[in-house]
């Protein structure tokens, strides 16, 4: 459980990480920064679905082990680097929450 609201806050920073980067490359007229904030509000919402495998992880285990697994993989496609960290945290807590 705590692996996994770890790699969800994390992974939560690693996205807006993202955001700030494609707005800077914005402002300064970088061709695909558009793409970049989008992807950032993708892991947005990968973390949040990490968070809640992470909370739902006492109650129903399997469940919250394949939500983690999702966020771990969705979140690393989304923003690559600023989610390696997030990635292998939500990753051991979901096979951790398979395992039982």
């Amino acid at each position: 459980m705590v692996l996994g609201l770890l790699g969800g806050i994390f992974g939560f920073f690693g996205a807006l990480f993202a955001i700030g980067i494609g707005g800077l490359a914005g402002a300064f007229g970088a061709s695909g920064a558009s793409d970049v904030v989008g992807l950032g509000f993708a892991a947005i919402i990968f973390s949040i679905i990490g968070i809640v495998g992470a909370v739902s992880v006492k109650s129903k285990t399997k469940r919250a082990g394949r939500l983690m697994i999702i966020s771990a993989f969705g979140g690393l496609i989304s923003i690559s680097l600023a989610y390696l960290l997030p990635f292998v945290l939500l990753l051991i807590s979901g096979i951790m929450a398979l395992r039982e």
